[in-house]
C-alpha cells in the first residue's frame, strides 16, 4: 500500500482495526514535531482541509498534503470543542513535558515531602492532559474536574506515602534492598490514582452518556452504555501506561548503577536516568494508547433501543478520548 493513500476526511491513514494500525496512528499523534507549528500553518491546514469538505480544492493539492494538514489539526485541535490544546496538554507534549515528572518520581531516597511534590505534580499535569483530552460532546461542570483531580491527588499521596513508611518499618529488607524496592512505589500509586482521576473526573458521561455519530459523522443520539466502554478503555489505557514507565527503569537502572562507569562518575547517573526515562516513556506511551482506537465503533444492538431506532446505520461510532 503506498504511504499515502486516497485522502479520507476525518479517517486515519493507518487501519485502526488492527493494533499495528493504531500504533503508526498514534505514533503521527504523540509527534512532537508539531508543537512546533505555527498559529499561520495551522490555520493553513485548517483551511486546507475546509476547502476539500467544500470540494473546492485548488489544483495540484496531493493526498500527501492533506494527510500532513489533518495531521496537524488533530494534534493541535480538539475534535469536539474545535478549540486549539495548550501545548503542555497535547499527547504531542506529553512526553516531552512528562519525561522531567517521571524523572522525578524514580529519584531515590525520597523524603516524604518530595514523594508528596512529585505526586501531586505528576496528578496535576495528568489531570489536565485527561481535561484537554476529554470527550467534550456534552459540556460538563468544572466542579466534576476538580473533584477528580483531588481524588487522584488524594489517593496517590496516600498510596505513595503509606508504603513508603511501611518500607522504612520493614526490617526484613537490607538498606540496599530497601533503596530498590522504593524505586516502585510509584507504579501502584500512580495507576490507581490514574484510574481514580479518570472516573471522577468523567463519571458525569456515565449519567449523561456521550454522543454516538453515524457513517457520515451526524450525532444519533446519547448513549450511557458507549460511555461506559469509553470510560472502561481510558482506564485500562492508563492502567497500562505507566507499567514500563515506572517498572522498566528501576530495574535498568539498578544494573547501570553496578557498571564502573557510573560507580566512577556518580553525577552521571542523573542525566542516564532521565534517559532511560525518556526511552520508557517513548515506549511506552503509543503502546498504551493503542490499545482501544480513539474513534471506536459499536454495534447498534449493544446500545440503548432509542439509538438502534434512530438510524439504519449497524454500528455507531464514539470518541473515547485519550
Amino acid at each position: 500500500m503506498s504511504e499515502y493513500p486516497a485522502f479520507q476526511h476525518g479517517k486515519s491513514r493507518f487501519d485502526q482495526n488492527t493494533f499495528g494500525g493504531r500504533f503508526r496512528y498514534f505514533l503521527d499523534v504523540i509527534d512532537p514535531t508539531t508543537l512546533f507549528v505555527s498559529e499561520k500553518r495551522l490555520q493553513e491546514c485548517v483551511g486546507l482541509l475546509d476547502d476539500f469538505q467544500q470540494g473546492s480544492l485548488a489544483p495540484g493539492v496531493t493526498d500527501a498534503q492533506l494527510w500532513k494538514a489533518q495531521k496537524i489539526k488533530q494534534a493541535m485541535i480538539h475534535p469536539d470543542t474545535q478549540e486549539k490544546i495548550l501545548m503542555p496538554f497535547r499527547m504531542s507534549g506529553y512526553i516531552p513535558f512528562g519525561t522531567p515528572v517521571v524523572v522525578g518520581l524514580l529519584l531515590p531516597n525520597q523524603t516524604l515531602v518530595s514523594t508528596i511534590f512529585w505526586q501531586w505534580l505528576n496528578q496535576s499535569h495528568n489531570a489536565c492532559v485527561n481535561y484537554c483530552n476529554r470527550n467534550a460532546s456534552k459540556p460538563t461542570p468544572a466542579f466534576t474536574f476538580v473533584q477528580g483531580y483531588l481524588g487522584a491527588v488524594t489517593s496517590a499521596v496516600s498510596i505513595a506515602v503509606g508504603l513508603n513508611v511501611l518500607i522504612q518499618k520493614a526490617n526484613r529488607f537490607s538498606p540496599a534492598s530497601r533503596v530498590l524496592v522504593q524505586r516502585f512505589i510509584p507504579f501502584p500509586a500512580v495507576a490507581s490514582a490514574n484510574v481514580c482521576n479518570v472516573v471522577l473526573m468523567r463519571h458525569s458521561e456515565l449519567e449523561e452518556g456521550i454522543s454516538v455519530l453515524d457513517n457520515n459523522g451526524n450525532v444519533v443520539g446519547t448513549s450511557r452504555v458507549a460511555a461506559r466502554y469509553a470510560l472502561l478503555e481510558t482506564a485500562l489505557t492508563r492502567v497500562v501506561l505507566p507499567m514500563p514507565i515506572l517498572v522498566l527503569p528501576p530495574i535498568i537502572m539498578a544494573f547501570l548503577e553496578r557498571l564502573p562507569l557510573l560507580r566512577q562518575h556518580r553525577r552521571l547517573v542523573l542525566p542516564v536516568h532521565s534517559l532511560v526515562c525518556l526511552a520508557a516513556f517513548s515506549l511506552a506511551l503509543p503502546l498504551a494508547i493503542s490499545l482501544f482506537p480513539q474513534m471506536a465503533q459499536i454495534d447498534v444492538n449493544r446500545l440503548e433501543p432509542e439509538i438502534a431506532m434512530a438510524t439504519d446505520c449497524k454500528s455507531v461510532t464514539y470518541n473515547k478520548g485519550l
